[in-house]
């Protein structure tokens, strides 16, 4: 394949980029894992600025007498940094 030459008249295409960051939020819930989630979530968001998503690392389950008694999630949040 033969490349092109760019004609002087074309517009520059400006390349932005982000910095983010991932942070670790243990979150539980009485009642599913997806509650736990979805708290671990408001948490987040009550703290940081931009966050931009969330991934589950682990889930696990207390038992208490036979029965679970409370489901946690370890989310992996991410939020994009100001400049």
């Amino acid at each position: 394949m033969k490349n092109k030459k760019k004609k002087k008249d074309e517009e520059k295409v400006e390349v932005t980029c982000s910095v983010a960051r991932v942070t670790e939020i243990i979150a539980s819930s009485p009642t599913s894992f997806e509650d736990a989630v979805a708290v671990g979530v408001a948490r987040a968001c009550k703290t940081l600025k931009n966050v931009t998503s969330a991934w589950v690392q682990d889930q696990k389950v207390d038992v208490t007498d036979g029965k679970i008694s409370c489901f946690r999630v370890i989310l992996k949040v991410t939020f994009v940094l100001h400049d």
